[in-house]
C-alpha cells in the first residue's frame, strides 16, 4: 500500500476526491480535492498537507498576504512533514544506505521537494 493510500484509509471519514485542477490540492469543510495529474508520491505529500489544514487550521487562509494565514500554512506543512516523514524514518533510510535526496525520497515514498523541505524543517539540511 502506498503512503497516499495509507493516508486515504486513515482519513476515510473525510471526503477526498481526485480531479484535474489547476492547484495541487485544496481543503474546505472536511473535503479535500487533489489534482489527479500527479505521481502517487506527490499526492501523498499534498494530501498530508491538506490533512494538516484539517488538523491544525481554522477559517479561510487563502490570502497569504495575511501573516496569520501564513503562520497557519506553515503549521499545516510542519504537521505534514512530521506525519509522513517522521525523523525516525529518515534515520532508517540513512541506515539502509539511502543518502541521496532522490533515493531517500523514493525509499520514503515522497516527493523530492517535500523531502528537502522536511529535512530543512528538522535542521538536517541547511540552505
Amino acid at each position: 500500500m502506498t503512503k497516499h493510500e495509507q493516508l486515504m484509509a486513515e482519513y476515510d471519514d473525510l471526503y477526498i476526491e481526485e480531479r484535474t485542477m489547476k492547484n495541487d490540492g485544496l481543503y474546505a469543510d472536511r473535503c479535500i480535492w487533489l489534482n489527479a495529474d500527479m505521481t502517487s508520491a506527490k499526492k501523498a505529500c499534498i494530501l498530508a498537507e491538506e490533512l494538516g489544514h484539517y488538523e491544525t487550521t481554522a477559517g479561510n487562509i487563502l490570502d497569504q498576504s495575511n501573516i496569520n494565514n501564513r503562520k497557519q500554512e506553515h503549521t499545516a506543512r510542519k504537521w505534514a512533514y512530521e506525519k509522513i516523514v517522521p525523523i525516525e524514518n529518515i534515520q532508517f533510510a540513512v541506515a539502509d544506505g539511502h543518502t541521496e535526496l532522490w533515493d531517500m525520497a523514493e525509499y520514503l515514498d515522497v516527493d523530492e521537494e517535500f523531502l528537502k523541505d522536511a529535512l530543512i524543517h528538522y535542521g538536517i539540511l541547511d540552505l
